[in-house]
């Protein structure tokens, strides 16, 4: 069943292991790190959890009939694609896509790991079944799950299992009757600190002699020895909200997650010593697909904001009117209508698997990350052309607002045509923690690279575009004439 925002917050209470600048935090729900990123979170289970959402956000669980989020629905027509995506952009909006790893990001590879039992049971049917009753648990209790999937970068010219020490990555390091012992380092734990559970596991080729690293598992982020280490938070920074209202409020933060000998109960692996199925979750099932598709549809309303704002800025400076502006503007749209389109595309293309899961067309994903990967940079190196200087010479604060001397000064000579300087300061700090702030920074790189290394983009659109489609076209009109045609 759903729930509110205050019964998320009130399980993040757990004891949980953050350290941070060589403390431990005591409460992630207080500290002025994480408080306010929490909150946003807590907003969109309230909103999921509203009645008059409900059409929108929820779905029966086949289990008992309660309203629970349908992120977790496992799609069987192009119906209930639609119907996730329509819940999915619903939150996506609500955080004008600034939250990379909201709670509908893993839920949604969830769908496609539920949605292909026969999968996993080719490691044993007990593996299947903790799957399954795992996921189950997940929907009806509208968990939060984060991710590790990627080994640090230690050594990437090695293999996990020829690294200078064992289990320098996560790993099972000991087995026992009631369970694994994980020991090791993974990263990039997006999220990880606000999540009630991390998935463990390998999205990055494994090699012969890598049984041990060759798991799939869930692990309570409140778990004993499991070891949280974020990055520095941007909220820390922030002097007001006005000042920067997306770094102080929508930081989801990353960290090093380290499993010290971290146990984990049969009940929650999925994946044991398999190195063929640790990569196939990702490709024979639709998880790679739909959890895509939930990064689309997100980044799909992140541009969307975007634009409208550069649209604002140049509607109250009076320059949206001018020839040479509205081509600009409309070539910026132009990359936020491909980017819906191919999302469409894909769910209009769907068909279903061999699990009877609906899965979006494959190559149009692929091919829009591909894209994404290179025009969001270029995106916003346009966005910051058209505000020249005016994205530097702001206010050093909402201080200077509301000092009566400065106060006049700024609405004197800080104003655009159709806006006062209070209005253009507030727009142009909003852009500008956008664009060029350490918040704005690195979701520059997160755009680059949440998808994987570019290469490793071209290879899934390589595997997955029609080529003998292609090739018949060649094949027919190399056919249709030979050396004595006339």
């Amino acid at each position: 069943m759903t729930r509110s925002g205050d019964e998320y917050v009130r399980g993040l209470r757990d004891g949980r292991t953050v350290l941070l600048g060589g403390e431990h935090v005591a409460d992630v729900t207080t500290h002025p790190a994480f408080a306010a990123a929490i909150h946003t979170v807590a907003d969109l289970y309230d909103l999921a959890h509203d009645p008059a959402n409900s059409e929108l956000m929820t779905y029966p669980s086949p289990r008992d009939g309660r309203p629970i989020n349908k992120s977790w629905l496992v799609p069987r027509t192009r119906e209930d694609l639609a119907a996730r995506r329509r819940a999915i952009k619903f939150w996506a909006d609500a955080s004008y896509g600034f939250l990379g790893r909201s709670p509908d990001h893993v839920a949604s590879f969830f769908a496609g790991f539920a949605g292909s039992p026969a999968f996993y049971a080719g490691g044993g049917q007990q593996f299947a079944d903790n799957l399954s009753r795992f996921a189950a648990k997940a929907a009806d209790e509208d968990l939060y799950i984060s991710y590790v999937i990627v080994h640090p970068t230690v050594d990437r010219a090695k293999p996990a299992h020829q690294q200078s020490e064992p289990y320098l990555y996560a790993g099972v390091a000991a087995e026992r009757d009631d369970g694994i012992v994980v020991r090791g380092a993974q990263m990039l734990g997006t999220a990880s600190i606000m999540s009630d559970y991390v998935l463990l596991t390998v999205i990055l080729p494994l090699k012969p002699g890598d049984e041990d690293y060759a798991i799939s598992c869930v692990v309570p982020s409140g778990a004993t020895g499991l070891k949280l280490y974020p990055r520095r938070p941007y909220a820390l920074g922030p002097t007001s909200v006005f000042d920067y209202p997306l770094s102080s409020r929508f930081d989801e933060t990353d960290s090093l997650v380290v499993f010290d000998d971290v146990f984990v109960p049969w009940e929650d692996v999925f994946i044991y010593k398999n190195i063929g199925l640790t990569a196939g979750q990702f490709s024979v099932t639709a998880a790679h697909v739909l959890g895509n598709t939930q990064s689309h549809i997100r980044s799909w309303a992140k541009l969307q904001f975007l634009v409208g704002l550069a649209k604002r800025c140049m509607d109250l400076s009076g320059r949206s009117a001018a020839t040479d502006m509205a081509a600009q503007l409309g070539d910026l749209a132009t990359r936020v209508s491909l980017v819906e389109g191919m999302i469409l595309g894909a769910e209009a293309a769907a068909e279903p698997d061999q699990f009877g899961v609906m899965r979006p067309r494959d190559s149009l994903l692929y091919a829009s990350q591909v894209f994404q990967q290179t025009m969001y940079p270029l995106l916003l190196n346009q966005l910051r052309g058209l505000m020249g200087g005016s994205l530097i010479q702001l206010p050093a604060t909402a201080g200077e607002l509301r000092a009566p001397g400065s106060a006049a000064d700024i609405e004197r000579y800080v104003r655009w045509p159709r806006a006062g300087g209070s209005e253009r300061v507030k727009l142009l700090k909003l852009l500008w923690d956008a664009l060029g702030s350490e918040f704005g920074s690195r979701h520059l790189q997160y755009e680059m690279f949440y998808a994987g290394e570019p290469s490793a983009i071209h290879t899934r659109e390589f595997r997955t575009f029609d080529w003998a489609a292609a090739e018949a076209l060649v094949d027919r009109c190399l056919a249709s004439y030979d050396a004595d045609t006339p």
